[in-house]
């Protein structure tokens, strides 16, 4: 593996730890709105994003290459509404999604055949993240003002949780 697909890979990483931050930031906001299941929902997002990154820790570590913890930005911890929230989650994860396009086109480049394929996993996942975070901004929009609605889109979250996909 080339340098610039190691750094490129470790910067990944470091932002799928950030996403759990962001997603962590959402899951707070939903909690001071007295709104447990929306934020359960956000915080189960958030352990998934921390499985994401410790699954390329380990892909780096496995290759031999050398694996690098940086900071990160503060996330935004201000929303308007729950709507609001998932259209910025939404948002967040059309940039992830950018950014494994962009690793897959380094490491197709490089011609990197066992990165490809370790990708491909991340690919598949976006489409069913943002296919989630599509699904629920529709859902929200059609309720609007329907509290008992609302209300039961909440408690349906609060049974949410994450179970790490078999390796």
């Amino acid at each position: 593996m080339n340098e610039a697909l190691s750094k490129a890979l470790n910067d990944q990483m470091n932002f799928e730890f950030y996403s759990a931050q962001v997603y962590l930031a959402m899951a707070a906001y939903c909690s001071s709105e007295s709104l447990d299941g929306f934020a359960n929902f956000f915080i189960v997002q958030a352990e998934e994003e921390r499985f994401h990154a410790m699954k390329i820790y380990k892909y780096l570590n496995d290759r031999g290459e050398r694996v690098t913890v940086s900071g990160m930005d503060t996330p935004n911890n201000n929303y308007t509404s729950v709507l609001d929230a998932y259209q910025h989650a939404y948002e967040h994860e059309k940039v992830v999604t950018k950014r494994f396009y962009d690793l897959s086109d380094i490491a197709m480049n490089d011609r990197e055949h066992a990165t490809i394929h370790f990708l491909k996993w991340f690919i598949d996942e976006q489409v069913e993240e943002e296919a989630l975070f599509d699904s629920i901004i529709q859902k929200l929009k059609r309720i609007d003002k329907d509290s008992n609605a609302f209300f039961m889109l909440d408690t349906e979250f609060l049974a949410r949780t994450f179970t790490p996909p078999a390796q």
